[in-house]
């Protein structure tokens, strides 16, 4: 006999729940979300209201083609990862801003021809592809409330290997 079942996730966590099988539940992933996650659909339909997103990347435009409608951002593979595709920005729905992949430390934003474009400067916030690398790829993460630093957070499990 087994008094703890555990297991599921946050994708599954209501199915697992329901399920009669598990004492606990494991959805590590809901505390900050990803591109992934905000596909989910309740049983609406609609994406789910479960959660809400809580991880950004922020990154600043450092480069602007208005002609070309492509913004160069600071932030690449080292900041952010891409194994579940690209990142999402926030603010801009992805009809309006195609995300490519610019290498290491560059992420590369094309705007459709209707979309106001950001500034040389301006900072824009990406919504990672996936949460759990893209954690994996820092130091500390930064807890805002109303634009305002509130907690530091080090992120001990940080690497390859360990």
């Amino acid at each position: 006999h087994c008094e703890v079942i555990t297991g599921g996730g946050t994708g599954t966590f209501e199915f697992d729940a329901a399920s009669g099988v598990f004492t606990e539940v494991q959805p590590g992933s809901y505390i900050f979300g990803d591109v992934d996650y905000a596909r989910n659909l309740g049983e609406d339909g609609l994406p789910t209201k479960r959660w809400k997103q809580s991880l950004f990347v922020a990154a600043t435009a450092i480069s602007c083609n208005r002609d070309a409608r492509r913004v160069v951002l600071d932030a690449g593979l080292k900041a952010v990862s891409y194994d579940s595709g690209p990142p999402r920005v926030r603010g801009y729905s992805e009809a309006a801003v195609a995300v490519e992949n610019g290498g290491d430390e560059h992420t590369i934003l094309h705007f459709g021809p209707e979309t106001p474009l950001p500034s040389l400067g301006d900072q824009l916030l990406l919504v990672p592809g996936h949460c759990d690398p893209t954690v994996n790829l820092h130091d500390h993460l930064l807890g805002v409330r109303a634009g305002q630093v509130e907690s530091v957070w080090h992120v001990a499990a940080r690497g390859a290997g360990l």
